[in-house]
Formats: C-alpha cells, structure tokens, sequence
C-alpha cells in the first residue's frame, strides 16, 4: 500500500514537471503562431502573469485536470467494455438462436434443429464433422477473492469441439474437459477473480461436484471471465430437457459464406431461428452497458466542467481586476483591443492546456487496468479493461481547451473593452 501511495506521489510530480515543460514548448510554439494576430503583445507577459498568481493557476490547473480526467477515464471505461465484448466474435463464425430471442439467455433450439444447422451449406467441417457446438448457458454465484461476496458468473456447457470453433481461445493451463465428466475449464480472469476457480480444486454448483482441470486464455474477450463444461452434462444438472440448447455457434467455411448460411436456415420451414454473425451479436451486446457509461460519465463531466470553468473565470476575473492599470497602460502605447482580447485568450488556453495534459497524464496509468462489472444482458460479472486510447486523450485535450475558451473568454471581452480613461485614472 506504502509503495503504491509514493509510486502515485512520484507519478504526480513527474506529470507536474512534464507539463510545465510542454507548456513552455507549446508557448513558444503557440506564441509564433499567434504573432501575426496579437501583434507586439509579448507572451512573456502572459507567463509572468501566471507565475504571479501561481497559486489561483494551481487551482484552475487541478479543475480541469480532475475533469478530463473524469471524462478520459469513463470514456475508455466504456471503451474498454465494447471492446471486450466486441473481442468474443468472429467475423467467421455465425450464431443461431430461436427468431426474437435478444441474447442467448433468452434463446432456445432443439436438438433436431441443430442437426439440421449442421448439415446446412457454409458449415465448416474437419476430420470430426461439421464446426458446430450447441451450447447451455446459466449464471451461477461464486464469490469474490476482492470482498468475498458472491457475484454472477456465466458458465457455459459446450461441446467439446469448441476450440476448434472459436480458434482464438487457447488453454494455458491444465487441458481440455473430457465429454461426459464433471469437469471445468475456467477463463484467466475468473480464476484471478473468483474463489476456488484455480486449476486443480473442486467446487460445487447446479447440484454438481466439479473439478477444474484447465484454464484458457480468451484474448480478452468476455469469455475469459466464463467457466465453460460440457453442455450436455450441464443440461442434465440444471434439469433441463436434454434435447433442449439455447444457442448454436457454427464456425464458417469462409466469411463471405454467412449469407448463403444465413438464408438457408432462415428458409428453411422446419426452422424458426435467427441468424446473425457472432461479432456482431457480441457488439450489440455491448450496447446498453456502453451508453450508460458514456451518458454517467458525461453526466458527471458536465458537472465537473462547471466548476472547472467557474474556476477558470475566477482566475481570469482576477487577472483583469489586478492588471487593470497595464491593461490601459498597453492600450495607450497603441495595442489594440483584438491585441488584448487574443492576449487574455492565450493565458486562458495556456491554463486549460496545461489542465488537459496534467488529467491526461495521470488518468494514463489506468490503461489496461482490469475491473469488472454487471452486464445487464446477461445478469452476469464480466471483467473488461480500461482502454485509453490516443483519439480519447486529444478529445480530453480538447475538452479542456473548450473550457479554458468559456472560462476565459468573458474576462478577455471585460479586459479589451475597458475605457482607457478610467484604468489610467488609477494609476
């Protein structure tokens, strides 16, 4: 704990001394840029008046660094979420459930039908037959290593054919379940996340006693969070009509053959199924969790952008109030209006810039980091990772470049317009 704390002191100190080094680039830069539009207005001017009023900088500075901050992280939450899911696809794999079924809690086909599935054209085959598992899906508590409590887990009965199905899927540990034994394969992320789920020991579930006899690397996907045992076997245990599956996942002679696939079935009187290809089954999936992170984490952006911008303003306001007398001093040595106005801006964008790199530095640390959450489709935990990515950094960026332009822009507008007479008369 002591090390993570000063490994996250160290961290913040090193994102404090990046930034100011990038902000003194970036001025330069920026400060070239502008000269043909400022005129003569010296941007060292801007700098000094930062130092100056370090203290009000910091606090605007730490706003809209704790707002993009916010924003980055819940977008690549919602990101990372999409992304995992998104990930259990194949674009050369199709899914087959019962026609109106939304997710395969909710979907049934029978026996016969699979047989049917099997023998339709486009079904890849190999030495075995053809490239199908039908597959029995239940969500079952086992509790957390973290708090102890119990959470949901999918587990999933499926043939034992299913490597050769969904190909990206590779045992790391232990080896396969054996067809027609109480035995487990357990995802690498439900057996970090969950008690008793460790190669070798025995749990009991669905009025089961079940030995875990392998782990498998799912790349990522939210397969990596399923305990997977033979589906026939598992239908018996949750006492299920064993001529009954929920779902058949049929792996593709090629791609470009999923529509001939899809209308034969979808023809085919003796069938009432829908057909769709597994990647994007696993994308709409994703849907209704991913627009409630990026609606929760705008929401509380929103907020928090508020205050960041107020703060920004109090900076400013301040600023103009105790630079009144150069205000007007500048005024009368010939700088226009558009000269200060630009001025004023510049310092409220060096700010929110500054802002924005700082959020963008810390929140970096997150990417990649796992956490877990309720997949609603499912009613089951999934483990998914923070997924950072340059696109969301430059829009955290930019966030903080659109609250530096609102937090600022009134004060430039007071700044430029204020009678020269008046501020001279206070000197």
């Amino acid at each position: 704990m002591a090390a993570k704390l000063i490994f996250g002191i160290i961290l913040t100190v090193a994102a404090i001394c990046v930034v100011l080094l990038v902000l003194v680039v970036i001025g330069g830069v920026l400060a070239g840029l502008l000269a043909p539009f400022i005129g003569n207005v010296p941007i060292s001017y801007n700098f000094r008046s930062i130092r100056e009023r370090w203290t009000s900088t910091i606090v605007a500075v730490l706003g809209i660094a704790g707002t993009v901050g916010v924003f980055v992280a819940m977008l690549s939450l919602a990101r990372g979420f999409k992304a995992t899911l998104v990930a259990s696809g194949s674009p050369g794999n199709a899914l087959v459930m019962r026609a109106g079924s939304s997710s395969e809690m909710m979907g049934g086909i029978t026996l016969e039908s699979v047989k049917v599935v099997q023998d339709a054209p486009g079904v890849a085959r190999d030495s075995s037959g053809p490239l199908v598992t039908q597959e029995v899906v239940g969500v079952m508590p086992f509790p957390l290593i973290s708090t102890g409590t119990d959470a949901n887990v999918q587990v999933r009965g499926v043939s034992p054919n299913v490597l050769e199905i969904r190909r990206f899927v590779k045992m790391t540990e232990g080896r396969m379940f054996q067809p027609g034994l109480s035995e487990l394969v357990v995802g690498k992320n439900a057996s970090r996340t969950y008690q008793g789920l460790t190669l070798g020991n025995s749990v009991d579930f669905a009025g089961g006693h079940w030995k875990i006899v392998g782990v498998f690397d799912a790349g990522g996907s939210s397969f990596d969070s399923e305990v997977w045992c033979d589906g026939k076997l598992f239908n018996q245990v949750l006492h299920r009509p064993e001529n009954i599956f929920q779902s058949a996942t049929v792996h593709l002679a090629s791609p470009d053959s999923f529509n001939t696939f899809k209308d034969s079935l979808t023809t085919d009187p003796r069938l009432n199924v829908d057909v769709i290809r597994e990647i994007d089954y696993y994308a709409k999936q994703s849907t209704v969790m991913t627009r409630l992170i990026t609606i929760l984490g705008g929401f509380v952006a929103a907020i928090m952008a508020v205050g960041a911008i107020f703060g920004a303003l109090n900076t400013m306001y301040s600023a103009v109030s105790e630079r009144g007398r150069e205000i007007a001093t500048m005024r009368a040595l010939g700088f226009s209006t558009w000269n200060v106005l630009l001025s004023f801006l510049f310092e409220a964008l060096l700010i929110s810039f500054a802002g924005g790199i700082l959020g963008c530095l810390v929140v970096l640390p997150l990417n990649g980091w796992t956490t877990s959450t309720m997949n609603f489709q499912t009613f089951s935990n999934i483990a998914f990772a923070f997924k950072i990515t340059l696109d969301l950094l430059l829009l955290g960026i930019l966030f903080a470049l659109v609250m530096g332009v609102l937090g600022g822009f009134f004060p430039a507008i007071r700044a430029a317009t204020r009678p020269v007479a008046v501020a001279l008369r206070e000197l």
